[in-house]
């Protein structure tokens, strides 16, 4: 049986991906408004990305871009999206988050992954083979740090003596989320810290079929470190681009999904050979991905809802539903492929309109007794108004 939330949460991913030619100035602004605008949208959640390299994914920390856009909104809540522990010091990165924490007033969520980027790991000299064990070494300290006990540790990339963090975060909880994407290592450390998953590659042929496989793993590894967890706080992340026609989704993607394509072709070489025009870009994104970017789709706010169920059935359901930001379209038709999804899409999820439908039927269903009884009302006092008027007269009549 599918798990299905009384309220699916809405929230966007981004890495960023910016195009090479653009101010990395403007870029960061762009976001900044998006998240906003999204704010007054009425989404959940905002994860904001860690990377070192290749231009596109243009910010480089996730903490100080949170700092600003928490600033300028009301009420969503923000991740990070994800924090790469392999390239920190863990007491270092528990305290930035902590004091993050406290300047967003709890509206954080700490976000963890191993580092996506290979350019990443071989600038720093890490060996891309350790991501993850490094991962689940920094998340055991983290997750102990955060709880405000004193940790000594040693590996052969850090060390922590009688170490611990001289303030805590503000919420009395902080949530963390465990990075998932192809290989099983995501959904292990998530169900081993009873943490939160988050499934970033949820639309990619092998990341949709691993769905319910890995909330499998998740809930086996919580059971045998003594854990709970909930599908409520499990996240999904795909991208889409919807329009109000579905031409009209495939004419934005002229502004920018071939820089897409061009980007990912520098980057996986071979893995994601090049296009020759929009129409094939369009076709191979729908249908085969961009790797761990993940299947799109482009179309209606329907067709976005059918997606959404498509992913709620394999993996058994999930409480969160985050769109993967590309900036394949302009800001323009990318602000109203959001505001698309905010008044078509997430009602369906969020059951909003639930009583109003039922409420206009039975107004439609009782408005001939209603209309009779309301001229009735309006007949009354024209009655009443009449009678009075007349029993003046006759007083004014008698006094003469």
């Amino acid at each position: 049986m599918t798990y299905k939330p009384r309220r699916m949460r809405f929230g966007a991913f981004f890495a960023p991906f910016h195009n090479d030619r653009t101010s990395p100035t403007f870029a960061l602004e762009r976001d900044l408004d998006l998240i906003r605008w999204l704010d007054q949208l009425d989404f959940d959640e905002a994860w904001i990305g860690e990377h070192h390299s290749g231009a596109y994914e243009c910010i480089a920390s996730p903490e100080v871009f949170i700092a600003t856009a928490a600033e300028r909104t009301r009420h969503i809540r923000f991740g990070t999206g994800v924090s790469s522990l392999s390239y920190h010091q863990p007491l270092i990165l528990a305290d930035r988050i902590a004091q993050l924490d406290h300047q967003t007033r709890g509206r954080l969520i700490f976000g963890v992954g191993p580092g996506q980027l290979i350019a990443d790991a071989y600038m720093m000299g890490v060996d891309p083979q350790r991501l993850r064990e490094r991962m689940g070494e920094s998340l055991e300290v983290l997750v102990r740090l955060l709880r405000g006990e004193t940790v000594t540790a040693k590996t052969d990339w850090f060390t922590l003596q009688e170490a611990r963090m001289h303030i805590l975060p503000y919420q009395a909880e902080l949530e963390i989320a465990v990075a998932s994407a192809i290989s099983p290592s995501g959904a292990r450390l998530a169900g081993q810290y009873g943490a939160a998953m988050l499934s970033v590659a949820a639309s990619s042929p092998q990341g949709f079929k691993a769905l319910a496989d890995h909330w499998g793993i998740c809930e086996q590894k919580a059971e045998e470190h003594g854990q709970r967890v909930n599908r409520d706080s499990w996240r999904v992340v795909a991208p889409f681009h919807i329009a109000e026609t579905r031409e009209q989704a495939r004419r934005d993607l002229e502004y920018g999904l071939m820089d897409m394509f061009n980007y990912f072709h520098k980057f996986g070489g071979e893995l994601f050979p090049q296009v020759k025009d929009l129409d094939e870009a369009i076709d191979v994104w729908c249908t085969g991905g961009l790797g761990a970017f993940g299947v799109g789709l482009v179309g209606t706010p329907d067709d976005l809802v059918a997606h959404i169920q498509k992913l709620q059935e394999q993996s058994g359901g999930f409480g969160a539903f985050l769109s993967l930001a590309h900036n394949a379209a302009s800001y323009e038709a990318t602000q109203k492929s959001y505001e698309l999804l905010a008044r078509y899409v997430m009602p369906h999820f969020q059951h909003c309109n639930d009583n109003r439908t039922p409420s206009l039927e039975w107004a439609a269903s009782n408005a001939d007794r209603f209309m009779a009884e309301y001229m009735g009302g309006i007949q009354k006092a024209i009655d009443s108004h009449e009678a009075e008027q007349r029993e003046k007269q006759a007083k004014g009549a008698k006094a003469s």
